[in-house]
C-alpha cells in the first residue's frame, strides 16, 4: 500500500488562542517564539504554504528587555516617500511613544514576506499593559 503525504488546509486548523506575558522577556527570543507559534511550526500538520498557526496575544509589551546598548543604538527607519524623507527613531524613543510596535516589528521580520505572512501577522495582538479584550476566546498561557 502506498503512503501519501497529507497537505493541511487552512480549514483543518482550528487555531488556538495563547497569551504571552512579555514582562522581563528579551525581545528577540520572545519574537522568535511568537513567530514560530504564529507560523504553526509546532503543529504536526505544519504545511509551509497554509496557515496552520495559532492566535497570539502579547501583554506587557512596555516591559520587554533589550540587551547591551540596543536601547540607544538600535534604529527603526521609515520613509515619507519624498526626497530626503528618511526618518529614524531609536528603540528607547519607540518604547516611550508606541511600545507595542517594538514587538510587532520584531515578529513581522520573522514571518514570510508574502500574502501568507501578512495573513499570519493579523493573528498577532499586542498590548502595552496587562489588560486585553480577548478573554472571551479563553486563551491559554504560553511561557517564553
Amino acid at each position: 500500500m502506498k503512503k501519501y503525504t497529507t497537505s493541511a488546509k487552512t480549514s483543518d486548523n482550528p487555531g488556538k488562542w495563547w497569551v504571552v506575558d512579555a514582562d522581563g522577556a528579551t525581545l528577540g527570543r520572545l519574537a522568535s517564539a511568537v513567530a514560530y507559534r504564529l507560523r504553526g511550526k509546532h503543529n504536526p500538520m505544519f504545511t509551509p504554504h497554509s496557515d496552520t498557526g495559532d492566535w497570539i496575544v502579547v501583554i506587557n509589551a512596555e516591559k520587554v528587555v533589550l540587551t547591551g546598548k540596543k536601547w540607544d543604538q538600535k534604529q527603526y527607519y521609515r520613509h515619507s516617500g519624498y526626497i530626503g524623507g528618511l526618518k529614524a527613531i531609536t528603540a528607547r524613543k519607540l518604547l516611550e511613544k508606541r511600545p507595542e510596535d517594538l514587538v510587532r516589528f520584531a515578529v513581522r521580520g520573522m514571518l514570510p514576506k508574502n500574502r501568507l505572512g501578512r495573513k499570519l501577522f493579523k493573528k498577532l495582538k499586542v498590548y502595552a499593559g496587562s489588560e486585553h479584550p480577548h478573554s472571551a476566546q479563553q486563551p491559554d498561557v504560553m511561557s517564553v
